[in-house]
């Protein structure tokens, strides 16, 4: 089995490495670093791999994700650098750090895959977008759709469309948390204790998502079935109309993608 050192203990580092061990990886083919002492200590307790200095962990590793700060991402390729074999496969997931950005601070002709999966990693149901840098080979890639498969669902797009993919599901996360909480409130308002409003609530997004998914209708048919004229679902949503609620989302997601094209320029 290839040896796997995850470098960053945070949120993405630790569910890529319990996300490992369930899918069938042996604890001792992964090896963290210790940058982050409190967060790497209480990993290793818990799930039993190895731990070590961040040169070290990277040096013999068949793949090395990064999994750091974007802040902190110089310092730790310039700890690396010269830990890196020429088969080495590097998996970033740090945010608006591009392939070249990394090529040009990693050992010349290293195979780098930058990534942005979504914090739903952590129950296994991710979305996570690919880019290939100039020296990664199918095999490369390959390697990269097998990792970020073992927490949910993958894509590979052209390093063009970071950005999009940041905004739509990178950031996604936050907007359906953003209705959530605004629908569990609502029901509050109208009465309803809040943990049975959130039970509601929470079931009627899973079920509408799995509607969407296993259905493959568009959702607008989707939400013309529950649309009865003159009904409850009409009114609702000719006030989320008149307040450019579909306007103020497009806005939104269109900033987020500003904003990570601007953490990319200043990279």
């Amino acid at each position: 089995m290839t040896r796997i050192a995850i470098l960053g203990a945070g949120v993405m580092g630790g569910a890529l490495l319990s996300a490992l061990l369930r899918s069938g990886h042996a604890p001792e083919d992964i090896v963290l670093s210790e940058r982050m002492a409190a967060s790497t200590r209480e990993l290793v307790q818990q799930y039993a791999v190895g731990s070590a200095p961040v040169e070290e962990a990277a040096r013999g590793a068949g793949i090395v994700v990064l999994a750091v700060k974007p802040q902190d991402m110089p310092g730790l390729l310039a700890q690396i650098h010269d830990c890196i074999g020429a088969d080495t496969l590097v998996v970033s997931v740090a945010a608006g750090i591009s392939t070249g950005y990394l090529e040009h601070r990693l050992p010349e002709g290293t195979g780098v895959v930058r990534a942005m999966p979504n914090t739903p990693a952590q129950v296994d149901q991710g979305m996570s977008i690919l880019s290939a840098g100039r020296h990664c080979t199918a095999e490369h890639l390959a390697q990269a759709e097998q990792l970020a498969g073992t927490f949910g669902r993958v894509l590979t797009l052209d390093e063009k469309h970071q950005d999009a993919a940041t905004a739509i599901s990178g950031s996604g996360p936050a907007y359906i948390f953003y209705v959530t909480e605004a629908m569990i409130e609502a029901g509050v308002l109208l009465g309803l204790p809040r943990s049975t409003a959130t039970e509601m609530v929470v079931q009627t997004l899973y079920g509408a998502a799995t509607m969407i998914r296993e259905t493959g209708e568009h959702p607008s048919i989707l939400r013309e079935q529950v649309s009865s004229p003159g009904g409850t679902s009409v009114a609702a949503l000719r006030q989320l109309e008149d307040h450019k609620v579909r306007a103020a989302f497009l806005t939104a997601i269109e900033a987020a993608a500003r904003r990570s094209k601007e953490l990319s320029a200043g990279e």
